[in-house]
């Protein structure tokens, strides 16, 4: 019995009959879909008007005038800019790696912030990933691997040969030559997606690997250039012999209403026409039967009338997961797609555009004065012209100019009494806006505190979706397709223990199997910041703890104090400043003799050398050598020196230190007790009348009555 052909990942599916009627089956249900939630992606559309600040047929009043009150656009950017920065702190750190047994495998995460950097994660993902969530209610990023070719050409210096005998610099001048290569840039695609060109079904699911768990499908929509079909072809995507029939559909299918061209929208609001022709698609991911068991494939469909199936194969990605991150900017039970937070403000910005046209018309007339007279009196009104010098050939006592009521001031206060309500609306408080102020009164302390703390509060729980939902979820990916793909080895930064140290490593491609966790540290490295004072009067506190008291316990400070100047300098200056001496290179006696100090050289000491092993060897040189320039002497009395601190400093260690619980002495000044906490804010002023802490009597005394 001849042994079943296995499929793999490169076999397209559809050519089977009964595979290709499972996929039109599907096909109906993808296009029902899209139709189902074709009110969503009108009301986004709206959304986007308001972002863009369009004058569109939801207002009410239709005057002269045509101004539109940036109130959400506003609110948006001010939104996404502060999102941004609590995502990317500018301490340059984003990811935390763990390994199963506890080690922090330095390389890895160095490896996934180059990506990072590489991606553009900052500038061209995250930043309209906020836009698109404020407008759309949703958080949608595809993430695919990108391999291009840079066919590179330089310049290379040759010597000159004679007889196979290399000649020197001064018998004769190299050649240059011209050298050819191709350089490979293997790194993943990060795409932000519109929420109206995804579609997941069931709508009732959680996320999108529990809508594939119960049979369901997630489509996104694809828009191909005639290039990109082509290449679809050429890569095996999509079936050689549909490829004809879908180029001769371009932009058919892009009349159906229940499709909106988001990129189309933002297109027109930027004055750019796009009038290229372009071929609808859809990619779909979905489980289907193959080999006896249900697997991940993704089918691309096309055509209106038509369906054609284009191709349909498994997983092309090793880790077998759908590429596409979808997250709701707030949870909705029961609903995998979220409310756009600016929906419930349209109609305040609708009222705040109707209210500075309308005082703006009447603005128009207020500057312009009306003239009243009496045409009895004054046949001759034809002469009342406004000009200089003009002459009016009118009785003054029955002419009087009127002034229209100036509207428009009343209109402000309507659009900024809107404003105020959307920024409450959406969390947007005054430090936020560039050049806000508190208002007509003029904010305390306490109430910036207050909105410090509002703001806070607020953002870590806007942007806790993000870690947890998007930017971990890319960092996984990142990591996975990187075991799959990457074939050569990459020069990235090396980062050192909790910092960042001034050296590039290779690090060859991850493996798939391996026991990693990735987290996306950016929003925790913020946070932390307004966190480390309380750490550091808490290792104050642990630091007056006898020795007694902690069985099986021990106080290592050097943790908390690396993360603690890293937040505060940030960890490319950190290590700078709270040195990590055992990252330092100690070399023998012999080898500094030999390569530094026989030849004059003022060698460093490093703190981990043996101070002891080192002076005799040293001594022997100069007594060999006399030490003419003096750079022996030298560096012995560094050795002698550092050997006395270290004795000065383990004998304090025994006795213990000053300003500690059993030091020698009495506190240092300057030094806080252990268990000292930072102050707290003084007591308010009390009523008037009220006598003075240090004004009253000791307990029992008896207090003379005050003088009336």
């Amino acid at each position: 019995m001849a042994k079943k052909r296995k499929i793999d990942r490169d076999t397209e599916l559809s050519k089977k009959k009964s595979v290709e009627d499972k996929l039109v089956k599907l096909y109906d249900k993808v296009e029902k879909g899209f139709i189902d939630q074709s009110q969503r992606a009108d009301d986004q559309m709206d959304n986007w008007d308001m972002y863009n600040c369009v004058l569109a047929d939801k207002q009410y009043y239709h005057g002269t005038s045509k101004i539109f009150v940036p109130i959400i656009y506003n609110a948006v950017n001010a939104r996404a800019t502060r999102f941004v920065n609590q995502l990317f702190p500018k301490g340059g750190r984003y990811v935390e790696v763990v390994s199963q047994n506890g080690d922090i495998p330095h390389e890895k995460a160095a490896l996934l912030e180059h990506y990072v950097r590489k991606c553009k994660l900052r500038t061209e993902v995250a930043y309209p990933l906020m836009v698109n969530g404020d407008n759309e209610g949703q958080y949608n990023v595809y993430v695919s691997w990108s391999t291009a070719a840079r066919h590179v050409t330089w310049k290379e210096q040759v010597p000159v040969k004679a007889g196979g005998i290399e000649l020197e610099a001064d018998e004769a001048e190299p050649i240059e030559e011209m050298k050819d290569d191709v350089i490979l840039e293997d790194r993943p695609v990060v795409e932000v997606l519109s929420d109206s060109d995804v579609c997941i079904l069931p709508a009732t699911v959680n996320n999108v690997e529990d809508a594939l768990a119960q049979g369901g499908s997630v489509t996104i929509i694809r828009r191909w250039t005639k290039s990109q079909v082509e290449d679809l072809v050429e890569n095996g995507d999509i079936r050689e012999d549909n490829g004809d029939f879908l180029l001769d559909e371009m932009s058919k299918a892009e009349e159906s209403k229940a499709n909106s061209n988001i990129g189309k929208h933002h297109a027109d609001a930027a004055g750019i026409k796009e009038k290229g022709r372009v071929a609808l698609g859809y990619e779909t991911w979905h489980r289907m039967e193959v080999d006896g068991s249900k697997r991940l494939v993704r089918t691309f469909f096309a055509g209106q009338g038509e369906k054609l199936v284009l191709g349909c194969k498994l997983n092309p990605y090793w880790n077998d997961r759908c590429p596409l991150i979808s997250v709701a900017v707030k949870k909705v039970s029961g609903q995998v797609k979220g409310l756009a937070p600016v929906a419930p403000c349209a109609q305040l910005q609708y009222a705040a555009n109707d209210a500075i046209n309308e005082g703006m018309d009447s603005a128009a007339y207020a500057l312009l004065p009306i003239i009243a007279t009496d045409p009895l009196k004054n046949p001759r009104t034809a002469t009342m012209i406004l000009d200089l010098a003009a002459v009016w050939e009118v009785d003054p006592n029955s002419t009087k100019f009127m002034q229209f009521p100036q509207l428009w001031k009343e209109a402000f206060e309507i659009v900024g009494a809107t404003e105020q309500k959307v920024f409450q609306t959406l969390g947007v408080n005054p430090a936020m806006i560039p050049q806000s102020t508190g208002g007509k009164n003029k904010r305390n302390q306490a109430e910036i505190a207050n909105e410090r703390q509002v703001d806070l509060l607020m953002t870590a729980d806007s942007v806790t979706v993000l870690e947890e939902g998007v930017f971990t979820p890319i960092l996984e990916r990142f990591a996975e397709y990187d075991a799959q793909f990457r074939t050569q080895d990459a020069r990235v930064r090396a980062y050192g223990y909790m910092g960042l140290k001034a050296s590039m490593e290779t690090v060859p491609p991850l493996r798939m199997g391996e026991e990693l966790s990735f987290v996306w540290y950016g929003v925790e490295q913020a946070k932390n910041i307004a966190d480390a004072q309380q750490q550091i009067a808490f290792l104050n506190v642990l630091r007056g703890i006898p020795p007694q008291q902690l069985p099986g316990r021990r106080i290592n400070a050097v943790p908390a104090l690396e993360a603690a100047a890293g937040f505060i300098f940030g960890h490319r200056i950190a290590p700078l400043v709270f040195e990590d001496i055992s990252k330092q290179f100690t070399f023998p006696a012999e080898w500094e003799n030999e390569h530094a100090l026989r030849e004059g050289h003022d060698w460093p000491v490093s703190p981990t050398d043996p101070d002891q092993e080192h002076i005799p060897e040293h001594a022997k040189l100069l007594k060999e050598t006399g030490d003419p320039s003096g750079a022996i002497r030298q560096h012995i009395f560094k050795h002698t020196q550092q050997l006395q601190q270290k004795a000065m400093a383990q004998a304090a260690a025994q006795s213990g230190q000053p300003g500690t619980p059993g030091g020698a002495g009495k506190g240092l000044q300057g030094t806080p007790r252990p268990g000292g906490q930072v102050a707290g804010p003084r007591q308010n002023k009390g009523p008037a009348g009220m006598i003075a802490p240090d004004k009253m009597g000791a307990a029992g005394a008896v207090t003379p009555p005050r003088k009336m």
